[in-house]
């Protein structure tokens, strides 16, 4: 059990890390080919990886929905949302509205799925929330200007879109493993992305690859995504929802701290405050579904 847990710290740790390496790769590729490159490098080591397994399968007809869920909504909109809101917005910031997603999970289990929230639920997410109102305040963020008013709206709608991903992956009936399916959900990503890319930013022949990029490219793409990714489905499987759950509460942590190494900003205790909010309503929110679930054990 120590190894899955050092695996999964590995794999919070260069989640983390990705987000201030996305924003330096930012200055020299364009958001929307930043999330092509991305999920297409991510895509093509996937691949090689379950055919050197022995494990590649096409996917079944059972399976198109959530390729479609995955692929469509926490690739393409989560990541191209995400992207495009950091050149309006700090990495500390984008990093942790993006990870409200378990709050609004319980939004849209009322709204789509007519989920009536318990007194915890509604609890973390009144917490959570109030945590977002404190990093977004007026102080924090300057409302005045239209360019932070687009980054925040992007990355709230980016963690609402992965929200959807979450409930539809709880209610999905399962044919192939998850890993197998990660190649072809990030195949069907990269293919809108690309077109929405090529008609909003131009060909990507006018990038200029040099020894920095290439390794920033490569450290978000194949290690951050894909490597990530089959750490999460071999090892993520061996410990119980709510204790993932609390491993990825990790994310915004370390994005938060290398995002000041990396950048030498400074945080307000406000802001603090308000990742603190945030994180306590996303265990609260993750408490609450456990005591729903008291069957959940590690697999």
């Amino acid at each position: 059990m120590s190894s899955t847990y050092l695996c999964l710290g590995v794999m919070v740790l260069l989640w983390g890390s990705s987000w201030p390496v996305t924003k330096l790769a930012l200055q020299s590729v364009p958001p929307l080919w930043l999330a092509t490159i991305r999920f297409a490098s991510a895509a093509v080591c996937l691949f090689a990886y379950l055919v050197a397994r022995g494990q590649l399968r096409l996917p079944t007809r059972q399976d198109l929905p959530i390729i479609a869920s995955v692929g469509l909504l926490q690739m393409m909109a989560f990541t191209g949302l995400g992207m495009v809101a950091m050149v309006h917005v700090d990495t500390s910031r984008a990093v942790l509205l993006a990870y409200t997603t378990p709050l609004w999970c319980v939004v849209v289990a009322l709204v789509i799925f007519r989920e009536i929230p318990s007194r915890l639920q509604i609890t973390g997410l009144l917490v959570g929330m109030s945590g977002v109102a404190a990093v977004c305040a007026p102080g924090e963020l300057d409302w005045a200007q239209q360019d932070t008013l687009l980054g925040a709206g992007f990355l709230l709608l980016a963690a609402l879109s992965w929200a959807i991903v979450i409930l539809h992956v709880k209610r999905h009936r399962w044919v192939t493993p998850a890993l197998g399916l990660a190649p072809w959900q990030m195949l069907l990503a990269t293919i809108p992305l690309a077109i929405a890319a090529y008609v909003s930013e131009g060909s990507p022949a006018a990038i200029v690859l040099d020894r920095k990029l290439a390794e920033e490219l490569f450290f978000i793409g194949p290690i951050a995504t894909s490597a990530c990714f089959v750490i999460s489905a071999e090892y993520g499987r061996r410990i119980s929802t709510f204790g993932m759950s609390n491993f990825t509460l990790g994310v915004p942590l370390v994005g938060t701290l290398f995002s000041c190494l990396a950048f030498g900003a400074t945080v307000s205790p406000l802001f603090l405050t308000g990742l603190g909010l945030v994180i306590l309503g996303v265990v609260v929110s993750a408490l609450a579904s456990r005591a729903g679930r008291p069957q959940d054990r590690p697999a």
